[in-house]
Parts: C-alpha cells; structure tokens; sequence
C-alpha cells in the first residue's frame, strides 16, 4: 500500500466524513446535502461504489439513466462515465467509495477469484432489500469506525471490509432481480441511443448536424435535451469519449501518441492534446510515464 494513505487523517463533520484521494488507492466520503448538487465531466481510474443512504437520485451511466432510491448500490466500473443529478427533493445523503486494482489486487491474502466481476456486468444497480441494507449499513459503519481510529493496521481491516462488502453484493446481485433504466421516456431512449452510437462510432467525424438528421431530431432541440439528460454538451461527451479510449490505449499498448491521436478520432495530433491536457491536467506523454504503460 502506498504510504500517501496510512496516517492520512479524515475530514469529519456532522452526517459527513473524507477520507484518501478519488483517484488514490482508497478513498471513503460521506456527505449529507440539502441544496441540488449535479457533478459532470465525471469518470476516473478507479472503481467507484455508490450507496444512497436517503433521498431520490438520477443516475446517468455509460449510456442508460437509472432512478436510484434509498437503500441502492451502485457499482462503477474505471472509466465508465457517470454523472447523479436531482430527482425531486434535493435533500439526499450518500457514501461513496473509490478504490484501485492494487488496492484489491488478486495478489493480496484472501482476495477470492472474480471479486471484480460485478463492476463488468450490464447491471449496475443493486435494489437492496431492508435486512440487505442493514447489513451494508453495518460494513459502511465499521469502515467509518476504522478511518476515525485509525487503530494499528487500519488500511488492512479496509481493505478486508471492502472484500466482505464486494462478496455480499454479488451474491445479493445473484438472486435480485435487475431493476429497469428509466427508459418509459421515449426521449430518454432516444438520448440512449445517441449516446451508444458515440460509442461505437467516436473514431469517426462526429457533428451536432449529422447526429441530428441520423436520429431526426433538430439541432437545437437534441443540444439543449442532452445537456439536459447527460449533464454533458454533445461535443464534450464525444472528446471524453475519445480521451477515456485514448486512456486505455495508452495505458495497455505500445502505440505512438500520434497513432492514438488518430485512432480515437482526432484530426490532428495538436487537437488531441490540447484536449488531453484540458481533461487530465497533464499530456498525454506525461500520463502514459506516469501509468508504466509504453
């Protein structure tokens, strides 16, 4: 474990508690809101667990919207993107817990094969039922009980709550059934398939103008109903799109910079990096020596 988490202390309030680095090996927050909060541009390196402990959320993942209530857990997988934002009442109170492969690497004691799976299915949302919840409840409180104490191998009994937390779910997930994307709303469907054909076509020219006559729908109208649903302008969703492919090339291949630039669809090798650096904070060269990749 990096020495950057032990002896870090938490930021605790009241309903509220901080602990690591989103983007670190283990990071715990707890927050309790009243006023609307929405969050965009948003995917990372790490896996991310989400519980809603009271409230209404809407939760926008990879290209479906879900309607998460109290008592739902949500697993994020690296680099999907994601984005909650209000669903009524803005008043809600949720953990969320972000963690690294070294953190739960298969290499660690008592890591059992396939822990990871349920960040890889088509499923991210677990509806727990009332003793599932208290049970989560309970590995939510004693994670708490470690970061506040920080007795002698805190990061160790992290970590094993955590596994405990990841084995309960996927069996839980094995017997629940899977709750529906908010997909009654013809025009949330309509956002869904945009958002997959970005997917699968994000290497070629992508314009406002030629999603609009593919799907039939005005211009104006499909700008301001993305925004609305994603929380993302179209040209934005599609450069993160672009730079989070980018990201794993760059991290698992050999490939030149330039090659990459071109793969993931930009036009030149300038565009590709000033955009890089304006979403990562850093270039792309930069990144890759920083990941070990190359």
């Amino acid at each position: 474990m990096k020495s950057g988490m032990m002896g870090k202390m938490p930021h605790m309030e009241a309903n509220a508690m901080t602990f690591g680095e989103e983007e670190g090996e283990f990071y715990y927050d707890r927050v309790h809101r009243i006023e609307p909060f929405e969050r965009n541009n948003h995917y990372h390196g790490t896996y991310e667990v989400f519980y809603l402990v009271s409230g209404e959320r809407h939760y926008f993942i990879k290209e479906k919207l879900y309607a998460i209530q109290a008592g739902d857990l949500v697993f994020i997988n690296k680099f999907d993107v994601h984005k909650t934002s209000g669903l009524g009442d803005p008043e809600h109170e949720r953990i969320v817990i972000n963690f690294s492969d070294n953190f739960v690497s298969a290499s660690q004691p008592l890591q059992p094969p396939g822990l990871l799976s349920l960040f890889k299915l088509d499923r991210p949302l677990l509806r727990l039922s009332p003793d599932e919840q208290q049970i989560m409840r309970s590995l939510f409180h004693k994670m708490e009980q470690e970061i506040a104490e920080q007795a002698p191998a805190y990061e160790h009994m992290l970590r094993i709550l955590l596994t405990e937390l990841l084995i309960r779910a996927g069996r839980m997930l094995d017997s629940a059934p899977a709750p529906a994307p908010v997909s009654n709303n013809p025009l949330h469907q309509k956002i869904t398939d945009i958002v997959k054909h970005i997917h699968t076509f994000y290497s070629s020219k992508i314009t406002l103008d030629a999603l609009s006559s593919t799907f039939y729908i005005s211009p104006y109208y499909l700008s301001r109903i993305f925004k609305e649903i994603t929380g993302f302008t179209i040209i934005n969703y599609v450069n993160l799109t672009r730079i989070r492919v980018a990201q794993q090339l760059l991290n698992d291949t050999d490939m030149k910079i330039v090659d990459i630039a071109e793969a993931v669809g930009f036009e030149s090798l300038t565009h590709f990096d000033r955009t890089f650096k304006k979403m990562m904070g850093m270039t792309a060269s930069k990144y890759r020596k920083g990941s070990g990749a190359g």
